[in-house]
C-alpha cells in the first residue's frame, strides 16, 4: 500500500470510529482540572516575568537618573520623571504576590513603602509640613542637610550618603513612616512635595536642586548621592526578587514547601487581601474618610489612578495566569481549577474582576484626561470624584467577597487583611 493509500484508510478508520462513538451516545473524554503542581509552577514563572519586567524598567530609570544628573536640566527631570511612572506599571502588577508570601512581604517594605514623612530626607515646606510629630522624633531629621542624626542611643554616620546609610533610615524608631528608600523616596526627590493639596498641579521641584553650578535649596551633591543611591538600591532589592521567583529561587521553594491546599490558599490570599484591606481600604477609603491627599499612594506625583489601575490588572493577571510581558507567561491557574470544580463561585469572581476593572479604569480616564486629578478626587465637597473612588471601594470589597467564595467552594483557608477604614470608619475618624 503506499503512503497516501495507508493515510487515507487511517483517516477513514477515524471518521467511522468517531461517528460509531458519537452515535452510541458517548461524551467525548473532558480535560482534568488542572494540578496544584501545573498551577504553581505558572504562579511562579507569572511572578518572575513581572519581577523581570520590573527590573528592568528600574534599570531604566537608573539610566534616565544618571542622565539627569551628568546634565540637570528640566528636560532631562522630565525625562526621569517619566521613567519613574513607566517603573511603576510592572511593579504595580506584582503585588497580587504579596501577602501569602512572607519572602515579598518581609521584602516589599524597601521598595513601596508609604506614605513617608518626607522630612525626613530632605527640605519641607514648613507652613504645609510642621515642624515636628510627636510619634516621629525624625520628622524634620533632613538627612541630606545633616551629616550626623541621631537614631535613638546612636548616631548614624551620614557623612558618605550611599546604599547602606538610606537603607537604615527605614522604620527607623519603629516607626512605619520613616521611609529612606524605594519608588516613593525617588518620587519624591524627582518631584519634591506636592503643595497643591486637593487643587490641581503635582510637585514641582527645580532640576537645579542637582545642579552643581547653580545650586537650589543648599546640598545639590548630597541630594545627588541620595537620589543615585536610591536608585541602584532599587535595582539592587528587584534583582533579590527576581532571584527568589527564579526556578530554583526561595520564593519557589518556600511554596513547594508547603502542602496543595496551603499552596492554592496562598494565591487567593494576596488576591484577597489586596483586593480589600490595602487597596480598597488602606489607598482608597481612608483617602476619602480624611480627604487628605497625603493618603493617595503615589503623592508627590499625582501617579495614583495609574498605580490603582494596574494593581487591579496585576490580580485579574494572577487570577488568570497569564501575563504580557516583555515574556508572554501563560498556563495553568487558580481560575481554571475554580471554573472546573465551582464554576458558579468562579463566575462571580470573572465578574467582579470585570467591574472592578471598569471602576478604577474611569478614575484612570478621568486622571489621564487632566479633567480632574485623583488627590482633587478625594477634596471635601468633590461629589463626584469622592463618588467615582467609593464606586471602585464597593466594587472591590464585592471582589475580595467573591474570592472567599471560591476560597470556601475549595474547602480553603485564607485570612483576608483588614482595614480600620472598612471595618471600623468611626474609629478612623476619631484618630484624626
Amino acid at each position: 500500500m503506499s503512503r497516501n493509500a495507508f493515510s487515507s484508510a487511517c483517516a477513514t478508520q477515524f471518521a467511522l470510529a468517531a461517528l460509531f462513538v458519537a452515535s452510541a451516545g458517548v461524551a467525548p473524554a473532558i480535560a482534568a482540572p488542572p494540578t496544584t503542581k501545573d498551577i504553581i509552577k505558572n504562579y511562579g514563572d507569572v511572578a518572575e516575568a513581572m519581577y523581570s519586567d520590573s527590573l528592568a524598567k528600574a534599570k531604566d530609570l537608573d539610566t534616565a537618573i544618571d542622565a539627569f544628573l551628568a546634565a540637570p536640566s528640566t528636560e532631562t527631570l522630565g525625562a526621569a520623571r517619566t521613567a519613574w511612572k513607566v517603573a511603576r506599571v510592572p511593579y504595580m502588577q506584582t503585588e497580587g504576590f504579596r501577602f501569602g508570601n512572607k519572602i515579598v512581604d518581609d521584602w516589599e517594605g524597601n521598595v513601596n513603602s508609604w506614605p513617608l514623612d518626607e522630612g525626613l530626607i530632605d527640605y519641607v515646606d514648613a507652613a504645609s509640613y510642621g515642624d515636628t510629630k510627636e510619634e516621629n522624633p525624625l520628622y524634620t531629621a533632613n538627612i541630606i542637610a545633616n551629616k550626623k542624626i541621631r537614631l535613638g542611643p546612636k548616631m548614624l554616620d551620614a557623612s558618605k550618603i550611599d546604599k547602606t546609610v538610606i537603607a537604615k533610615l527605614n522604620s527607623a524608631l519603629d516607626v512605619e513612616a520613616n521611609v529612606g528608600t524605594g519608588y516613593h523616596a525617588i518620587e519624591f526627590l524627582l518631584w519634591g512635595q506636592d503643595l497643591h493639596g486637593t487643587g490641581p498641579g503635582a510637585g514641582e521641584r527645580p532640576a537645579s536642586d542637582y545642579d552643581l553650578k547653580a545650586c537650589t535649596h543648599a546640598n545639590c551633591d548630597r541630594r545627588r548621592d541620595y537620589l543615585k543611591a536610591a536608585s541602584g538600591l532599587l535595582v539592587d532589592d528587584l534583582e533579590e526578587m527576581v532571584g527568589d521567583w527564579k526556578p530554583d529561587g526561595a520564593a519557589r521553594k518556600a511554596l513547594a514547601g508547603s502542602d496543595d491546599s496551603t499552596q492554592l490558599s496562598t494565591i487567593l490570599t494576596g488576591l484577597g487581601s489586596l483586593s480589600y484591606g490595602e487597596l480598597a481600604g488602606e489607598r482608597m477609603k481612608l483617602g476619602v474618610l480624611l480627604h487628605d491627599p497625603e493618603e493617595e499612594h503615589d503623592c508627590f506625583s499625582d501617579n495614583t489612578h495609574n498605580s490603582h489601575y494596574y494593581d487591579q490588572v496585576g490580580m485579574m493577571e494572577i487570577w488568570n495566569g497569564k501575563y504580557d510581558g516583555a515574556t508572554p507567561v501563560s498556563g495553568a491557574s487558580i481560575a481554571e481549577l475554580a471554573r472546573e470544580k465551582a464554576p458558579d463561585a468562579a463566575k462571580r469572581v470573572d465578574e467582579a474582576m470585570a467591574v472592578t476593572l471598569g471602576k478604577i479604569k474611569a478614575i484612570k480616564t478621568k486622571a489621564d484626561s487632566g479633567e480632574m486629578a485623583y488627590d482633587q478626587m478625594l477634596a471635601a465637597g468633590n461629589d463626584v470624584g469622592n463618588k467615582m473612588i467609593l464606586d471602585a471601594v464597593d466594587a472591590l470589597v464585592a471582589q475580595a467577597r467573591a474570592i472567599e467564595a471560591v476560597v470556601a467552594a475549595l474547602n480553603l483557608k485564607v485570612k483576608i487583611e483588614g482595614s480600620d477604614s472598612l471595618d471600623d470608619p468611626a474609629k478612623v475618624a476619631k484618630a484624626k
